[in-house]
C-alpha cells in the first residue's frame, strides 16, 4: 500500500515509518495539515492517516476539503488522543472512513489500512475500460478492441497498475514501488517489462495507447 500519515509529532511519525517499510508497505509523511492536504491531492494515497489535532490546519478540516477537492475516494483513517463519541462523529462528519484512538499498535494501524484500502473498492466494477482497452481485473485478462492481450505477469501489473491511476501519469518510482516494493532489481527493471508490454498493447494496433511523459513517467492515452 501506498500510506500517507499526517502527523505532528515526529516520534509517532518515525514509529510509524519503521513499521510500515518493515511491512513492504510505501509511507509518505507530512507535519501539518495544509501540507497533507496538499500532498493528498498531489499524489493521492491507498490510504490517508490523519491526526485530528494538527498545526495550521487541522484533521478535521483536511478531512473536509479533501473531500471536495479530490476527484477520487481517500480512504481517511483519523487518528485521536481523545475518545469521546463526539469527536469520533465529527470525524465522520468530516467524511472519516475509520477511527482509532492513541495509543495504538503498529499492527492494528496496518490492518484498518489494509480494510480500509479494500472497502473503497466495493461496489466498484471488476473491468477498466479505457478506449479500445478493456481490462477484466477477476480474470487478470487484458483486451484491445475485443483481441486478448498476451501478456505476462509484470507487463501486465504495470498495465492494470496504469490503467487504475487513469488519467493519472504514473512516475518510474511509483511503478518500481507498485511491482517490487523496495525489492527492486539492481539494473533497470521496467525497461524490459515496458518493452514487452508496449510489444501487445500497441504493435498491432494503429494509435499506441502507452505514452511516455517525459521527465515524468508513464501513463495510458484513451484512443476513444
Amino acid at each position: 500500500m501506498h500510506i500517507l500519515v499526517v502527523e505532528d509529532n515526529l516520534a509517532l511519525r518515525s514509529s510509524l515509518a519503521e513499521t510500515l517499510q518493515a511491512q513492504g508497505h510505501r509511507a509518505d509523511f507530512a507535519a501539518d495539515g495544509r501540507s497533507g492536504l496538499q500532498l493528498a491531492l498531489a499524489e493521492p494515497p491507498d490510504v490517508l492517516v490523519l491526526d485530528l489535532n494538527l498545526p495550521g490546519m487541522d484533521g478535521l478540516n483536511v478531512c473536509r476539503h479533501l473531500r471536495e477537492r479530490a476527484d477520487r475516494h481517500i480512504p481517511v483513517l483519523m487518528l485521536t488522543a481523545r475518545d469521546s463519541l463526539d469527536d469520533k462523529l465529527d470525524g465522520f462528519a468530516a467524511g472519516a472512513d475509520d477511527y482509532l484512538v492513541k495509543p495504538f499498535a503498529g499492527k492494528e494501524l496496518i490492518a484498518r489500512c489494509l480494510a480500509l484500502s479494500q472497502r473503497h473498492r466495493v461496489g466498484a466494477t471488476h473491468e477498466l475500460r479505457i478506449g479500445s482497452l478493456t481490462i477484466d481485473r477477476r480474470r487478470n485478462e487484458a483486451r484491445r478492441h475485443g483481441v486478448l492481450l498476451e501478456l505476462q505477469q509484470t507487463p501486465y501489473r504495470i498495465l492494470l497498475a496504469l490503467a487504475e491511476a487513469w488519467p493519472r501519469t504514473l512516475t518510474r518510482s511509483e511503478l518500481v514501488q507498485r511491482l517490487w516494493g523496495d525489492e527492486a532489481p539492481l539494473s533497470d527493471p521496467l525497461r524490459t517489462h515496458l518493452y514487452l508490454l508496449r510489444q501487445a498493447l500497441d504493435k498491432p494496433f494503429d494509435r499506441p495507447l502507452l505514452k511516455t511523459v517525459h521527465g515524468v513517467g508513464f501513463k495510458l492515452d484513451s484512443d476513444a
